[in-house]
């Protein structure tokens, strides 16, 4: 099994992997919690615009995507405070936008369908030297900004009036944590497509949660299912030469079937276990 690392784009393909599987779950983790969870969709539809108007103009996709989606990321959170009541609607807006965006300049590209695959659904040849270095730099400044952070995120997260009166930024915060929201998405659609990126924040999130750990270790859960998932994923791509988005998408969604179904098959031992005690 490992004659595929000699090849130099399952080389680049698995370190992109490895920081992916650990930044979608950081930045997830705190969507989940602040009911975000969609921001993540709708930022990646935007990105497919930005993925399109590089192919127009022969820009760089990922640095075209990272401004497309930065651009959205700022407008999510102009639009939350002009709809403090019904916040969603300045993610559904984007979204709906991005859509319709990213269409109109797809349909000015031409014999580009092919290329676009790679970008909706993820590849593994296509990755180059270029993009790791992105990739690498990004990572390790997310990592590095959710860790430096993590107190004021955390504090957000489950009151964020109470971190206003606490004397956090909370504005400055939401805003910096967009733009990190915009930069893993940008970074991460080489490798899961930018249509199956958002999954990749939220279910290895939504998986860990079933086990009602702390936080901390529900994120480190959350990782490592991610990392699980996404490293598996790759090599059955390359094996059976599969769609890396969709195969480690599946994989979550599996993790998460099964650990529903233990939960629950735990929970009736324990419900026979203590009607037996009582009896």
């Amino acid at each position: 099994m490992l004659e595929i690392l000699e090849y130099g784009f399952m080389q680049r393909a698995l370190l992109s992997g490895i920081i992916i599987s650990i930044i979608c779950p950081m930045i997830g983790m705190f969507l989940v919690l602040r009911r975000m969870s969609m921001v993540g969709d709708s930022l990646s539809h935007v990105a497919l615009a930005g993925v399109a108007v590089s192919f127009l103009t022969g820009f760089y996709t990922i640095l075209g995507s990272i401004i497309f989606t930065i651009i959205a990321a700022l407008g999510i959170e102009k639009l939350r405070k002009s709809y403090r009541e019904y916040a969603e609607i300045s993610i559904a807006i984007i979204h709906s936008g991005g859509i319709g965006l990213a269409v109109l300049l797809i349909s000015m590209a031409k014999s580009i369908n092919i290329d676009l695959m790679s970008y909706l659904f993820g590849s593994l040849t296509t990755i180059i030297k270029e993009d790791i270095y992105i990739m690498v730099i990004l990572g390790l400044f997310i990592i590095g900004s959710i860790l430096y952070l993590y107190n004021q995120l955390f504090y957000i997260a489950f009151d964020e009036e109470g971190a206003r009166i606490a004397g956090i930024n909370v504005e400055s915060t939401n805003i910096f944590f967009t733009i990190l929201i915009a930069l893993t998405i940008s970074i991460s659609m080489r490798v899961v497509g930018i249509l199956l990126v958002s999954s990749l924040m939220v279910i290895p999130v939504a998986t860990a949660i079933q086990l009602e750990k702390s936080f901390k270790k529900t994120l480190a859960l959350s990782i490592f299912f991610a990392f699980f998932s996404v490293i598996l994923g790759i090599f059955l791509s390359f094996y059976f030469d599969l769609a890396p988005g969709g195969t480690i998408v599946l994989l979550n969604v599996l993790l998460l079937v099964l650990i529903i179904i233990y939960k629950s098959h735990r929970k009736k031992k324990l419900e026979l276990e203590y009607g037996k005690v009582v009896s």
